[in-house]
């Protein structure tokens, strides 16, 4: 966990761009002591951001980089993704509060 926070905290100047040209916004990384690890991004379409990092050259580069330090060595980090559902947002349940009050 030590070598995956030091990578990341120097991403590829190349593959920050990529990530910004294929339409990742607000995208952070948490990581857990136990070794727990959540993203988060906004964008307009997951998938298509996804299937446009899978065309860049530099996606597979630091994919294997860090397949290294993940269990599964099977797939790459970035297939591994895990989509969970929002189930509470607060700027969205202020917004019908209002809009009922009103």
């Amino acid at each position: 966990m030590a070598e995956y926070r030091r990578r990341h905290a120097a991403v590829w100047p190349e593959m920050l761009q990529a990530l910004k040209d294929a339409g990742w916004n607000n995208y952070s990384l948490f990581l857990a002591e136990d070794g727990l690890l959540i993203g988060y991004l906004e964008c307009d379409d997951f998938d298509a951001a996804r299937a446009r990092m899978a065309l860049a050259d530099v996606n597979a580069r630091w994919q294997a980089e860090m397949a290294t330090l993940f269990e599964n060595t099977d797939q790459a980090p970035d297939e591994g993704f895990q989509v969970l559902e929002e189930v509470f947002n607060l700027d969205s349940q202020l917004a019908a509060a209002e809009s009922s009050a009103g």
